[in-house]
């Protein structure tokens, strides 16, 4: 045998291995296109994949035959269905147009080459078949390399107004002394330090380790932002061990641990602060009165997972004793079946309010005669109870008394309150009254005060005014985040003191503070009301925030289901079409039906950002639509049930024992790759003018190296734009920082832009808002992140990371 024929008898029998091989994949794609086109096609669905999936049956035929018209029908598949991807998207979307065609132009790659082989086929079709399909295969490899850059951003310059000559407010307080930096909450930083230009020169200056705890059950995640109070920081873990820092070393001034334990929603999002020489709302009597007493003049208020509210020395961290018992107030009294502060315990800060602090919690939403939602001032001095908010409580009896039951299953409020200084008034934004998703036996009381923002008089806890923003919640659409204050111009130059409302649903409303009336245009729509749950009475309207933008909850459709591939495209579009869905509001049913945006967001708690030069607010979401349905009582038994909190029952049967119901089964909509089934992004930063209301731009945050597929680490910077959580925080310098990605980064955007102009890998994932401030002793401004992991992540840590500019970097 020549050493020609041998050359020749071994291409040969490689390219009959190649053809083997590749027509066992087509054929195994053909099946599952079959297979899954089918039950889209019976579920009144896309016939695409039905048809594709023959002609790949008849591609694999013609190649396991040797059949040269194999790769023009090759060709033809490609095109048809490039024509029907163009059809259904309707214009260039990367990432829609990626599962449509990259696994097809893989197949069609590969037919060209294989089939080139063929002895049959002529050597002009030959080499136009290999340059043809080298030619796909370059474009494979640069779809491949887009995908590391952004895609689906909005730019919209023309919305906005002239800040050229803006400045910051004069009075700016130079402390970081709350939740929001100032008591309106806009978390914003006045300082210019550090710019656009020289942000990239940010570098590590210290690093604090709180020792907090990072295994086992129930050891929460740090969404920690310290406060600031001239040169120290003060920070507490997800189990209240609170901690002073000496602002420019980092170094540990002191600490407390209250050995505070619970069984859910493990977290601290921060503490509050009182000094009693700034405080105009006592008497010089009273003030005189604490002459002697030099122990907590200034105190540190915190309100712990265990249900205990405590006051700290802010200089040595030593328990106030004259406040509550020995510096303790049991916040479970009065409160109903708390079982030790499993099913109620506060999830966010003390707000102070003169010489009084708010203090609101979560409570389980499972059964009737869950523990009361009651809010509740106590004075900061005493710790005695001032007044309480419980709407449930008989007209004319007394909250504070001693042996006051506070009613039950009322709406809570667990996320943070606003104080209104100059109007007196405390903004409580509301959750619904348990359980959350039947509410065919609510009372007027959960009908007219769940889920809406109440202004009550700060001195009395009498309500003032009511705006309801979802009617009989059924979602569990709590309002999550803090209620912002802001002053807005009219067309004539008016000023109208205003309140912001960012919600679940991605709509944002703008109040005005003084009497809850809307500023911007808010419609009642209809919505749907069938198919509804047995005993269930829906609202046939809900408030639609028409005259701000929404974030990231257009509707959902077949065409817009989404997958890494064209399998789990194909998985989620049966989902869809197998689900009840009938836009937003749609209501729960024993049948599976869709729940978007779902009850994680759109917007959470991290809340907003007002650059107060230029009115601009930066807001972050996420976009997850959950597969629910509520389960009877007899059909729960065959469940495993967990009463963990979000988002520990994803997946089980979570109890809802209300009406014929005893549970909801709550899933996230997505592809068995772990995947959502929506389209990218899912999550994003967006900024809006507040003197257009109109949106500036948006851009997906977060990229897939720290998750991916099957919740494995794909180690690839891919910015598809991931869930959000925590909130953003922006400077006078023209910057918002942002941590709350699912990658772990502390990120930098330019706040004209949304460009990225610097991030900063962290150990672990951060959901807490960046801390910016400039130390009154050094003069220096620093970035600072607590960085204790991400929902979902298994890396969790106990990081306090400050940045700032070397000395060698002059601003």
């Amino acid at each position: 045998m020549t050493d020609d024929h041998r050359s020749h008898s071994g291409r040969s029998s490689m390219s009959t291995i190649a053809r083997g091989l590749f027509s066992l994949l087509v054929f195994a794609v053909a099946l599952a296109l079959i297979y899954g086109g089918f039950k889209l096609v019976a579920l009144d669905g896309s016939s695409y994949y039905l048809l594709a999936g023959l002609a790949y049956l008849l591609l694999a035929a013609l190649f396991v035959l040797r059949k040269p018209i194999s790769i023009a029908l090759s060709v033809v598949i490609f095109l048809a269905t490039c024509v029907w991807a163009f059809y259904e998207v309707g214009q260039f979307s990367y990432w829609q147009l990626l599962p449509r065609l990259v696994v097809p132009a893989i197949i069609l790659t590969l037919s060209l080459w294989v089939g080139a082989a063929f002895p049959e086929t002529a050597l002009s079709t030959r080499r136009t078949a290999n340059r043809f399909g080298f030619a796909v295969f370059l474009a494979l490899i640069a779809t491949f390399i887009a995908a590391f850059y952004p895609h689906g951003g909005i730019s919209n310059p023309v919305a906005a107004t002239d800040s050229s000559k803006a400045t910051s407010p004069a009075s700016a307080p130079e402390n970081w002394e709350f939740f929001g930096r100032n008591a309106s909450g806009t978390r914003f930083a006045p300082y210019t330090q550090i710019t656009p230009g020289n942000v990239k020169d940010l570098q590590v200056a210290w690093t604090y380790r709180t020792g907090r705890r990072t295994t086992g059950a129930g050891a929460g995640v740090d969404e920690n932002t310290p406060l600031q109070i001239g040169n120290v920081l003060y920070s507490c873990t997800p189990e209240n061990l609170i901690t002073a820092l000496d602002g420019d070393t980092g170094k540990a001034i002191w600490t407390f641990d209250p050995h505070a334990k619970s069984e859910e929603h493990v977290t601290c999002r921060g503490v509050g602060y009182y000094d009693i020489d700034k405080d105009d709302s006592l008497s010089a009597a009273v003030k005189a009165s604490y002459t002697d007493q030099q122990q907590c003049r200034q105190r540190i208020l915190v309100s712990s997972v265990d249900a205990r509210l405590f006051a700290l020395d802010a200089h040595t961290g030593d328990l106030c004793q004259s406040f509550g018992d020995n510096g303790y107030v049991d916040l479970k009294k009065g409160m109903g079946p708390t079982e030790n502060s499993k099913r109620y315990h506060p999830t966010s800060l003390p707000v102070v309010m003169g010489h009084l602090t708010v203090v609101g919690g979560w409570v389980r939403d499972i059964v009737a005669g869950e523990p009361s939602g009651a809010v509740r001032a106590f004075d900061v001095l005493s710790g005695a109870l001032v007044w309480a908010w419980d709407v449930g409580a008989p007209e004319g009896s007394d909250p504070t008394a001693a042996d006051h039951p506070f009613t039950l299953e009322t709406p809570n409020v667990w996320t943070i309150p606003t104080y209104d200084k100059e109007l007196n008034l405390v903004y409580l934004p509301t959750g619904n009254g348990p359980p959350d998703y039947w509410g065919g036996d609510r009372n007027a009381v959960k009908e007219k005060f769940g889920s809406a923002v109440v202004a009550v008089d700060a001195s009395t806890g009498k309500a003032k005014w009511v705006y309801q923003l979802i009617h009989h919640d059924v979602w569990d659409y709590d309002l999550p985040s803090q209620p912002v204050l802001y002053d807005i111009k009219n067309a004539q130059g008016v000023k109208t003191p205003v309140l912001i409302q960012t919600t679940k649903t991605g709509q944002i409303f703008v109040l005005d503070r003084r009497t809850g009336q809307p500023v911007t245009e808010v419609q009642e729509r209809a919505v749907p009301t069938s198919p509804a749950a047995e005993g269930e009475h829906l609202s046939p309207t809900q408030p639609y925030s028409a005259g701000m933008p929404v974030i990231g909850a257009d509707p959902l459709t077949e065409k817009s289901m989404w997958g890494v591939s064209t399998f789990d495209q194909l998985y989620c579009r049966i989902m869809f079409k197998d689900s009840v869905y009938a836009g937003p509001f749609t209501p729960p049913t024993e049948k599976p039906y869709i729940e978007w945006p779902g009850l994680l967001g759109g917007m959470n708690w991290g809340g907003i950002s007002i650059d107060e030069n230029t009115g601009t607010m930066f807001v972050n979401d996420m976009r997850m639509p959950l597969r629910m349905s509520l389960v009877t009582k007899e059909e729960t038994k065959k469940f495993k049930v967990s009463t963990d909190e979000v988002p520990g029952f994803m997946g089980t049967i979570r109890p809802q024992v209300a009406g014929i119901y005893g549970g909801v089964k709550i899933d996230i909509l997505q592809s068995p790759l772990g995947v959502p089934c929506n389209s990218p992004p899912f999550g994003s930063m967006s900024a809006i003018d507040l003197n257009t209301q109109k949106l500036l731009w948006q851009v997906p945050m977060g990229t897939v190296q720290d998750t991916g597929p099957l919740g494995i680490k794909t180690h690839l910077q891919i910015p598809l734009g991931m869930p959000t959580l925590g909130g953003p925080t922006s400077t006078a310098s023209g910057l918002v920082f942002f941590a709350g990605t699912q990658d772990y980064y502390l990120r930098a955007l330019d706040s004209a832009t949304g460009k990225e102009v610097w991030k900063a890998r962290l150990p672990v994932g951060a959901v807490a808002a960046p801390l910016i401030y400039q130390s009154p002793t050094t003069g220096k401004q620093y970035v600072v992140i607590s960085a204790g992991g991400m929902s979902h992540s298994p890396d969790v840590g106990d990081y306090i990371i400050a940045y700032a500019l070397p000395d060698n970097i002059k601003p």
